[in-house]
């Protein structure tokens, strides 16, 4: 075997990649690269809060959509996944939260991942956390994701948060403390009023080290194998690459694009595979399945005036914002948008108040994300978001064909579980009593999704269907566990195979409940241990 170009070679930059270049290369004799299909994040709008708004669609996005949904009207619905260094973390909402340790515990009760019960990983969230407000045995300060608190909720927001008081919930300043439930405003991945991406956060600090190479605009097409030992990747850009790794090929590449590299590489199911012409490394039957994401659902209010961002989509009024952040670092432009949250339980009066089945976004306007419907042009609105944090519905990645060019064919099958259905309705339920709080309802001229004529449980199930989207929050593609269908053990290496590893959200066995890129940068935090043997 030819000497090799690295130690490792980490295929996607996205959170867990930053953090795994970033953690690897602490160490100077370890030689790696670091390989990114998306561009650079120069793009102003990535490092202010408010750009999330216009980061949904776009040239830092895919542009993928899902095959038709057969429980959702048999809708195509757009699936935003990052194409820019920093990934998920470059373009999301930058709600800062960890799931319930609950969820922890259940991959090593349920799914035999034992090493992640949340007792055992917590001190990788604390690692990776630096929050400018909070401490102690919950949160971390010395950490490379920048948290902070919102300076200047939006004044809907605080409605907001009132009115979810007046329907019932307590108010918590903190979700990712010891108590999960109630209403408040998140934390976010922002440090000094910008975005704090991982790139930004874990890479940007490290791009001086003589060890590290990161290579943009570069799509991974296969990893190359010798027998069953993962030896480089092949690798497309200004050109067709070959790369050689000496210890690992890390994939970090994301719920979609991990099992899309898998599959063309060989490792898959293998009667799949088969029928695209690819060899098979490795018959994993369990690579591309186990797919679930968050569904969520958006009501949607037109307000008596222009109390929330949307005033903002008026030249002047966005020209004073932008002087203001430029010249104060404050205004509209310091908000992510979805400023405002919540955790609650779709049985509320069942008194079974253990751990909350549904989570609310609260954006400050209307129409903000691609696909979401708006209030009439010239007004101004708010939404609320609500979706069932646990489903039970699994989908899959499959292969549209052996071209790396070809986009996967994802199927979340959301809705596909009768369950699911029942606590997504509850879910928009709620958000509607929330709307009709005096808190809010004294601003609200119209709620125009659901209109009027949804009443009935038929009505709100139909609207479910029609209006529900992904929330961003793919995971479990490639699966931890111990049983045939897990993709990797709990060290992260993949079953029958040498020489590599998947570190990212695919492993997740089960969804957590809550944003998903705390919970991707803490995988990888823990699997720098791991492969370094620090564990």
């Amino acid at each position: 075997m030819a000497e090799a170009d690295y130690d490792y070679v980490i295929v996607g930059g996205g959170s867990a990649g930053c953090v795994l270049a970033a953690r690897l290369t602490e160490s100077p004799d370890a030689r790696v690269l670091l390989l990114e299909a998306g561009g650079n994040d120069r793009h102003p709008l990535i490092h202010m809060p408010v750009g999330f708004a216009r980061m949904t669609a776009g040239p830092h996005t895919w542009g993928f959509t899902t095959v038709p949904q057969i429980h959702a009207d048999s809708r195509e619905i757009p699936y935003a996944q990052a194409r820019v260094i920093g990934g998920g973390s470059s373009i999301n909402a930058e709600v800062f939260t960890r799931g319930n340790p609950v969820d922890y515990d259940r991959w090593v009760r349920h799914e035999g991942c034992d090493g992640w019960s949340f007792g055992e990983i917590q001190k990788y969230f604390i690692r990776s956390e630096g929050n400018t407000i909070l401490s102690g045995d919950w949160h971390g300060t010395e950490g490379g994701l920048g948290v902070s608190n919102i300076p200047d909720p939006q004044p809907m927001t605080r409605a907001f948060i009132q009115s979810c008081q007046e329907f019932g919930m307590p108010y918590n300043p903190d979700f990712n403390g010891a108590n999960q439930a109630g209403c408040g405003v998140y934390q976010t991945t922002t440090r000094n009023y910008r975005r704090c991406s991982a790139a930004v956060g874990f890479l940007r600090p490290v791009m001086g080290r003589p060890n590290l190479t990161v290579e943009t605009c570069c799509r991974a097409e296969r990893i190359l194998f010798e027998g069953v030992r993962a030896t480089g990747v092949r690798y497309s850009g200004n050109g067709q690459k070959t790369v050689r790794a000496a210890n690992e090929v890390i994939v970090t590449s994301g719920a979609i694009g991990t099992p899309k590299l898998m599959m063309l590489s060989g490792v898959g199911p293998a009667a799949h595979l088969e029928e695209h012409g690819i060899d098979v490394v490795q018959d994993l039957p369990g690579v591309g399945g186990n797919l679930h994401d968050h569904f969520g659902i958006d009501i949607v209010a037109e307000l008596t005036g222009h109390y929330s961002l949307d005033r903002y989509k008026r030249w002047h009024w966005a020209a004073l914002a932008g002087i203001q952040y430029l010249a104060f670092r404050s205004g509209p432009i310091t908000s992510n948008v979805v400023e405002g949250g919540a955790f609650w339980f779709a049985d509320n009066d069942s008194g079974n108040f253990a751990v909350p089945d549904l989570q609310f976004h609260f954006l400050a306007g209307a129409g903000a994300e691609a696909g979401v419907p708006s209030v009439p042009p010239g007004s101004s609105g708010i939404t609320l978001n609500s979706y069932t944090l646990r489903p039970e519905a699994r989908g899959s990645v499959r292969l549209r064909s052996s071209n790396p060019d070809d986009p996967p064919l994802i199927d979340p099958n959301f809705l596909g579980d009768p369950g699911d259905l029942r606590t997504s309705v509850e879910g928009v339920r709620i958000s509607r009593e929330i709307f009709s709080q005096p808190s809010l309802g004294r601003y609200i001229k119209k709620v125009h999704f659901p209109d009027a004529s949804v009443r009935t449980q038929e009505d709100y199930e139909a609207y479910a269907r029609r209006y529900g989207r992904t929330s961003y929050h793919p995971t479990g593609t490639c699966r931890m566990g111990t049983d045939e269908l897990s993709v990797v053990d709990p060290w992260c290496r993949v079953r029958g195979l040498d020489g590599i590893r998947i570190c990212d959200s695919s492993i997740m066995p089960r969804l957590v409940g809550s944003n998903t890129n705390a919970p991707t940068i803490m995988i990888a935090e823990k699997a720098s241990d791991m492969i370094r043997g620090n564990r």
